[in-house]
């Protein structure tokens, strides 16, 4: 790297500490913003952990959940429907479900001394201060007062979070308050009912008939809801025709010009659709449309409506063939440390919320010098022995989503996917017998050396979308791309693991469940419009980023602050980032899914031909005869050299026998 490259990088990441506010060297720090409740700090810049993955809740049905409907004044209704707009945070969500919202907010009443939100607690539930006073504090320092129209704990209706502030009632205090659970469900049922009727509204559509749900779903992906004032123009007689517009509420009025004079031809109403024909014949258009009240419409840019409407469904393949070695659980032995203050004890690679993850061996007594053999049923073998804790998946229900883990890996016969070996259970734990990737984390990797090479992410990514075309191929979205999620083989060469949050899905439909890792979520996971194979072209672009310039696009101290730069989908890049990679990110994370590259009807295909990967050999990747840059950052060794070392509890967790793991 020359000099210059050099003072832009250090230039960069100066002015990215001063931008998440971390403590200055003489231990001071910036100033808390205001919304310090759910809270969790950032990454400690380029050194520190990331927070982790926020895992998909269960979503109650219609079967067993309705929404509740307190009768509120007008006066209350206003301060719920205000204090909602002035956040800025939950006006980024989005409010087109702001009457049924305002009717399942129910009151709560507290004394004063009374503590409302306590630090270290589990957060359920958003307040909107109706009544009082309220004071906020965080570890006994008082940070501020809230009053009445104040929003707070707007993140537990997100996910599951831990408070970081207390919040105690000054006077007698009146509360409107609504769950995580209620707030999804409001949220989550409207976006699919609206996407329903959009859907059915654009079938009838005669350009657009013909096409597959899939794509007519992929239409409706690349589209954006605008609204127009009364008497606003939509549309200008010879103006050039850049945009298709189908009509959700509101009436148009198209006029057309005769002898100078403005001819009235006919008004458009919910349902109906316009600007389609200059499109098709490529011409200027030939009419003028008005709003005639307030107009809100479904709009489609020119490039979009003429990409996807011949698209057609993209046939999913089977799952290829295969079971995994014959192993018994009783066959593995684990590996022990053979130098430091660990000698002796068992080689741990990870921890986590549900287990760990540790180096096992079969066979003869393996001696740390010897290489890992990766051959198919060789004697003395290595493995990750990923072992979760019953008793943790069944409290956060994650029964379905270890589940679709063991069966995406049994199917999975791709070189850029860790291999399954085997599964197994007892009554503490269940097993997943996987692949040793001796390089270890790409995430430990890029803390080391703070920024990856251009010609190294090239590589990484390139493995990526090899790994993310074959899972597609086999219909499954991946959901939780990020450098933490990427191992490095023995050759440097990148797999992909930890598929908890891998979903199965048709072309054309969508899933409604919140999961991702903060600094990578789509904008469409945080508003709850439901999200599809699109999520990964978004994490695609943003691991991208992250990796040549050592931190992600959208950061900082707040989580509200992340996912607002998130949902507004602007970010700047680094002087130092070619051209090239600015510009396949920046396709990437495009706002609107159905425009991401990767998305339309190109495919995977354009991911590949844009001209950043234009030195790589995509015949030779999948061929693995690319000898990959990344070799140099691996450690040379013992087999966990790569690893960082933990060490795990003795402490056996409760047994758990309801039956959920039978089939591992």
């Amino acid at each position: 790297m020359d000099l210059r490259l050099r003072e832009l990088r250090l230039q960069e990441e100066k002015e990215f500490l001063e931008s998440v506010a971390l403590p200055a060297p003489d231990g001071t720090s910036e100033p808390l913003g205001d919304n310090v409740l759910d809270q969790s700090p950032v990454e400690e810049a380029r050194r520190g952990s990331r927070e982790q993955a926020i895992v998909p809740e269960p979503l109650m049905t219609n079967d067993d959940w309705q929404a509740l409907c307190v009768p509120k004044s007008p006066r209350d209704a206003s301060l719920i429907l205000d204090a909602v707009k002035r956040n800025k945070f939950l006006r980024c969500l989005g409010d087109g479900q702001s009457q049924p919202l305002v009717e399942s907010f129910t009151a709560q009443q507290y004394q004063p001394g009374d503590t409302i939100v306590a630090e270290g607690d589990d957060g359920h539930t958003m307040y909107i201060v109706a009544e009082g006073e309220l004071r906020v504090t965080q570890k006994g320092r008082q940070l501020r007062t809230l009053l009445p129209g104040d929003v707070f704990g707007e993140l537990a209706v997100l996910y599951n979070c831990s408070r970081t502030a207390t919040v105690t009632a000054l006077t007698l205090v009146q509360l409107w308050a609504i769950d995580r659970q209620t707030y999804r469900t409001i949220i989550t049922e409207n976006a699919k009912r609206h996407r329903t009727e959009v859907l059915t509204g654009l079938r009838g559509v005669k350009p657009l008939k013909g096409l597959s749900d899939a794509a007519l779903s992929q239409l409706l992906d690349s589209a954006e809801e605008r609204t127009f004032t009364h008497n606003e123009v939509i549309i200008q007689e010879g103006d050039e025709g850049r945009t298709f517009f189908f009509i959700l509420r509101g009436q148009v009025e198209v006029t057309r010009n005769v002898e100078g004079q403005e001819e009235h031809i006919r008004v458009l109403k919910a349902g109906d659709h316009f600007g389609e024909l200059s499109l098709i014949r490529n011409i200027r258009r030939t009419a003028s449309c008005r709003a005639q009240n307030e107009v809100t419409c479904i709009a489609v840019a020119k490039e979009d409506f003429q990409e996807l409407s011949p698209m057609c469904a993209r046939e999913t393949g089977s799952f290829l063939e295969g079971s995994p070695t014959p192993l018994q659980l009783q066959d593995l032995l684990p590996v022990f440390y053979e130098d430091g203050e660990q000698q002796g004890k068992p080689v741990v690679l990870g921890t986590g919320g549900f287990g760990t993850v540790e180096l096992v061996r079969t066979g003869e007594v393996l001696h740390a010098t010897d290489r890992v053999r990766c051959v198919e049923g060789g004697q003395d073998h290595l493995f990750a022995l990923k072992r979760l804790r019953k008793d943790h998946v069944v409290q956060k229900h994650q029964q379905e989503h270890v589940l679709m883990e063991k069966k995406v890996l049994q199917e999975s016969r791709s070189p850029f996917i860790v291999r399954l070996f085997g599964t197994f259970r007892d009554s503490r734990h269940v097993y997943l017998l996987l692949e040793f990737c001796q390089g270890g984390e790409l995430w430990a990797k890029l803390r080391e050396v703070r920024c990856f090479t251009e010609p190294m992410a090239i590589f990484c990514s390139a493995c990526v979308v090899e790994a993310l075309d074959y899972l597609h191929t086999q219909g499954i979205v991946y959901r939780d791309l990020k450098p933490e999620n990427l191992m490095l083989d023995a050759k440097g060469y990148v797999k992909l693991v930890d598929f908890g949050f891998a979903k199965a899905l048709k072309r054309g439909e969508k899933t409604y469940s919140f999961c991702g890792t903060p600094e990578y979520l789509a904008p469409e996971i945080l508003r709850h419009e439901g999200h599809d194979y699109a999520v990964d072209f978004w994490t695609l672009g943003v691991l991208i980023f992250e990796m040549l310039v050592g931190r992600p696009p959208f950061h900082s101290t707040e989580p509200q602050k992340i996912y607002s730069k998130i949902m507004d989908g602007i970010f700047s890049f680094p002087v130092f980032m070619s051209e090239a990679a600015c510009s396949l990110v920046a396709k990437l994370c495009r706002r609107r899914p159905g425009q991401r590259l990767g998305n339309t009807s190109s495919g995977i295909r354009g991911i590949r031909k844009h001209r950043w990967f234009s030195t790589l050999s995509w015949k030779k990747l999948a061929l693995r005869q690319i000898e990959a840059p990344t070799v140099v950052l691996l450690k040379q060794g013992f087999p966990y050299a790569n690893f960082k070392r933990f060490s795990i509890s003795g402490q056996l967790p409760e047994e758990e026998f309801s039956g959920w793991d039978e089939d591992f």
